[in-house]
């Protein structure tokens, strides 16, 4: 997708806008970002529980230029759109600037975020705060990691993959190499 045009700030809340849309006039849309490197199990989960709230969710990947994953982009954007393939709600994209302002460019007022344990929420209510601040309009949700997928992270498959473990376990079928 590239990089992101900034619209002018406003302070929608200021304005009259309805901060959370109703149904009736506005399409409920949210952003699910992060690296997906791989997408785990847990990630689907999230998804999975945010589907009857919203008309579309972007999973979203975050692409930094100075860093390379440890899987290809394409390959991916591919499990996670194979994940999904049965799911018209979900889109699948890339993008290369703060989460926010992705989030104006699609019409989309909250962020979704999964939450494992007290440390992951720490750090995550960081970004929120730093992401309310940055646009008032955005609403970041937080969704708790079912028990069973509570253990996983990227980080972990990534490590046992390169140690040549049982990576397959944490990850959704769609996930091969």
């Amino acid at each position: 997708m590239g990089g992101c045009r900034r619209p002018p700030q406003k302070d929608l809340r200021k304005s009259g806008f309805p901060l959370i849309p109703t149904l009736n006039r506005h399409k409920m849309k949210a952003v699910f970002p992060g690296s997906f490197d791989p997408v785990t199990k847990g990630h689907v989960a999230l998804v999975k529980s945010a589907l009857p709230l919203f008309d579309t969710i972007y999973v979203a990947i975050g692409v930094n230029a100075d860093k390379t994953g440890f899987f290809p982009l394409e390959d991916r954007k591919e499990w996670i759109r194979q994940c999904f393939k049965d799911e018209p709600k979900v889109q699948v994209l890339d993008y290369q600037c703060l989460t926010v302002d992705l989030c104006r460019q699609l019409g989309a007022f909250y962020i979704l975020r999964g939450v494992r344990n007290p440390m992951d929420f720490q750090y995550e209510n960081d970004i929120a705060q730093a992401n309310r601040t940055l646009c008032p309009e955005v609403e970041t949700m937080f969704f708790t990691t079912p028990p069973e997928y509570a253990h996983i992270s990227s980080s972990i498959v990534r490590d046992v993959f390169r140690h040549h473990g049982d990576w397959q376990q944490f990850v959704p079928e769609e996930v091969r190499l």
